[in-house]
């Protein structure tokens, strides 16, 4: 029997203005990093994890001013919170199966098997059960696009439409810093292509477009975080893969 825990989320300090939150009790494999960006006039939330307890709640003693909240993709891992929150945003590739809660885009659907019982270590609350989770609608969402700039007043973040993972995919770039929060376009373990909405030959694009991106600070969906020349080193390690003959993308 497995035992109820709280607080469901951890949070590691990486500097003042930057913390990453994740949920511990959730499988290693598919936990998402959440990364909390202190800024002047405003914060950004970049996802919102499974949205299995409040998100909101934990966070309550570190948001002072506005928050804004970005999904980096629809996906149930990365978007399961949203609904809490009042000023959020998503590609618009992707922003009507958040709106409208599309279990099938969002990967949450029963069918597909994504969210097993033992991918949960412990409870968020008693009584809850994998089989009946599903992400909840999030219809107070904003659609945004490849070159729009979220600004917090003393930060500013360039949204870049990255698709292959999803249609939505997106990173999110900090010009002045060069920091790069990746979402699951690119992390440091297996990236996924032959899911719902996944399309190789748009990963491969988009790979090829952050071959060029100035970065030394590269926060990713998952995994750890790393600088330029693993970015580097993961980009064109896919690329040579997926551009090998026998690939789906050369059939």
């Amino acid at each position: 029997m497995k035992a109820v825990q709280q607080p469901w989320f951890n949070i590691q300090r990486i500097r003042d203005d930057l913390y990453c939150i994740t949920e511990p009790h959730y499988t290693w494999e598919n936990r998402a990093n959440l990364w909390l960006i202190k800024g002047r006039e405003s914060d950004l939330l970049i996802d919102t994890g499974l949205g299995v307890t409040s998100l909101k709640l934990y966070l309550a003693d570190l948001l002072d001013k506005p928050l804004k909240v970005v999904a980096s993709h629809v996906h149930f891992d990365h978007s399961g919170g949203c609904h809490e929150f009042d000023q959020v945003y998503i590609h618009q590739n992707e922003h009507q199966a958040l709106c409208q809660g599309n279990q099938q885009l969002i990967l949450s659907a029963p069918e597909f098997g994504f969210v097993p019982e033992t991918d949960f270590y412990a409870l968020p609350y008693q009584g809850f059960s994998a089989s009946n989770y599903e992400v909840r609608a999030c219809p107070q969402a904003r659609a945004i696009q490849h070159g729009d700039v979220i600004d917090l007043g003393d930060k500013a973040f360039e949204v870049m439409h990255l698709p292959g993972h999803s249609s939505g995919s997106i990173g999110l770039y900090d010009y002045a810093s060069q920091c790069f929060f990746s979402g699951d376009v690119v992390y440091d373990g297996e990236l996924l292509d032959e899911l719902e909405d996944s399309v190789i030959d748009d990963y491969i694009e988009s790979m090829e477009k952050l071959l060029q991106l100035k970065t030394d600070e590269v926060r990713p969906g998952h995994y750890r975080s790393f600088d330029r020349q693993r970015l580097q080193e993961l980009i064109k390690t896919y690329i040579s893969e997926k551009k090998a003959p026998g690939c789906p993308s050369e059939n």
